[in-house]
């Protein structure tokens, strides 16, 4: 067919059909054209096909229309939160992050990587659950009621058993629960043990995830340590999302006065001086160490700290969707 006779194929179609058309042609009476259906859903898809035909079904020369939808497969993304040392709230961060990246939409796992004192069963009230295994021997990830599948060694030892491996075997535990039969997610947080030992390397190595987010208490030991632990990553070509300021201003529930029994602002300092995004604070609040030992993590909530935790996943999320249009684009050049 001519050229101007697939113009005019194309003048006849939607807009949306032909902002999204990656081929059209005609050949002996059957019209194939070939879109673009990522982000659409399933109605959304359906609806769109037949626009299309019922725009082409009547034009001249045309018997038949054959659409074809071509979804851009996603790629799951692993986001590693770390720290460099332990008792600065990187696992209730991990678990109110996903929990707060699922209310805005997102389709997320949450692996606890934390193999020697893993924590997230409790977080997310999974305690008593025990995973099952595909045929192909992967584990199904554990649905918590807040829409987060999860994996953690707590699903896979009795409770209060003591994990006392050597580096390959961690490292293998950590490749079992990373490996996992996740479905449809396309983000994974890891909430990765304190320090910079085996699982960080093996995670590095193996997996490498596509950006880390580093959490810090504000006083200056502990940002020391974070430093490290964003040192490790960088070594690792892993690039640092940004910093969390965790446990940043305490309120007193008497009189409403707030102190700063850690420091303040620490973290954001530390932040600006490497060049790095401060994704935000959470304050020292009962309430968050009560839900989360309660398994009720505030994030699935409307107060103020579900508020300050969807504020860092929204910040999480305009870097993850940066990095998958600048992907998109390099792939075209």
């Amino acid at each position: 067919m001519s050229s101007d006779g697939l113009e005019e194929l194309k003048e006849a179609l939607p807009p949306l059909a032909v902002s999204r058309m990656q081929s059209l042609r005609l050949n002996e009476g059957v019209a194939t054209l070939v879109l673009d259906s990522t982000g659409l859903d399933g109605l959304e898809r359906d609806r769109l096909e037949v626009a299309v035909k019922d725009a082409l079904r009547g034009a001249a020369d045309v018997a038949e229309v054959r659409v074809a939808m071509m979804g851009e497969k996603r790629q799951r993304r692993l986001i590693a939160v770390g720290s460099g040392k332990g008792g600065v709230g990187k696992s209730t961060l991990s678990a109110n992050l996903a929990v707060a990246l699922t209310r805005a939409g997102r389709k997320v796992g949450l692996v606890d990587a934390d193999i020697y004192g893993p924590s997230q069963a409790r977080l997310l009230s999974t305690e008593d659950a025990r995973p099952q295994a595909t045929a192909d021997k992967k584990l199904l990830p554990l649905q918590s009621e807040w829409g987060v599948p999860v994996l953690s060694m707590a699903h896979l030892v009795k409770p209060g058993q003591a994990i006392a491996w050597r580096g390959p075997m961690a490292g293998n535990a950590l490749s079992q629960l990373i490996d996992a039969d996740w479905g449809d997610a396309e983000i994974l947080i890891v909430d990765l043990p304190p320090g910079t030992g085996d699982v960080q390397l093996t995670m590095l190595q193996r997996f490498k995830p596509a950006g880390a987010v580093i959490v810090s208490t504000p006083q200056d030991l502990a940002l020391m340590d974070a430093v490290r632990a964003m040192g490790l990553f960088e070594q690792g070509e892993v690039p640092v999302v940004g910093i969390v300021e965790n446990m940043a201003g305490y309120e007193c529930p008497h009189c409403g006065e707030v102190s700063d029994p850690f420091g303040a602002g620490g973290a954001e300092a530390a932040a600006k001086s490497m060049g790095h995004a401060f994704l935000g604070r959470i304050p020292l609040d009962l309430e968050i160490r009560l839900s989360s030992d309660s398994g009720k993590p505030l994030a699935a909530g409307d107060g103020p700290q579900a508020e300050a935790f969807a504020a860092i996943a929204r910040r999480l999320l305009t870097w993850v969707d940066n990095q998958s249009s600048g992907e998109r684009s390099g792939a075209g050049v």
